[in-house]
């Protein structure tokens, strides 16, 4: 990733690659509250641009070497670094969720990493629009529409079967699929 990095991007991106690697290592074994925290912070200082601006598209899923390439994204590309960071650190899956929510101040779409410390607890949210991670239940600011990571789709909504959870074999999800393809590639 690191050759990628500065052969793709820059040296800048180069150095953000080292920063992370360097930052997963010190995190490695820590404390699950401190992982959150750093990986949050680490992230939230790139700089948020929209994906029509960004890649010329509407709805881009930058992989994290893009985000950490280009040194900004949309609120997926925060999320989605997030999570395989966390991944990365050995939080188990069914712990992280990819979240979409409606953000009630902005009235727009957003997407939020969701980390479940037990299964049946409330989720702490870890955002960009608001860099402390408080639980779910505090974000009043946010409606939750649905969450999903590598294993299920879990719905919030009630029309469509609240707490349901999918398979991901039995759901469709393009951004997702093509996401962990473009990753893929990325390693050969």
């Amino acid at each position: 990733m690191l050759n990628q990095l500065k052969s793709e991007y820059s040296e800048q991106a180069y150095r953000r690659g080292v920063a992370i690697n360097q930052l997963l290592v010190q995190l490695k074994g820590q404390r699950i509250e401190k992982q959150l925290t750093e990986v949050n912070r680490f992230f939230n200082q790139f700089q948020y641009l929209e994906d029509q601006v960004h890649w010329g598209e509407p709805d881009y899923w930058a992989t994290p070497s893009e985000f950490l390439g280009t040194h900004k994204g949309d609120c997926e590309d925060f999320v989605i670094a997030k999570y395989f960071a966390l991944r990365k650190l050995g939080v188990p899956d069914e712990r992280l969720y990819l979240t979409y929510v409606k953000a009630l101040k902005q009235n727009v779409a957003h997407m939020v990493l969701s980390y479940f410390p037990t299964p049946s607890s409330v989720p702490q949210i870890l955002d960009n629009y608001n860099p402390v991670i408080v639980s779910a239940d505090r974000r009043k600011d946010l409606l939750p529409v649905y969450s999903f990571n590598a294993k299920s789709l879990f719905l919030t909504n009630a029309s469509a079967g609240l707490g349901k959870s999918l398979p991901t074999n039995k759901i469709k999800n393009s951004k997702w699929k093509k996401l962990l393809a473009d990753i893929q590639k990325e390693k050969q």
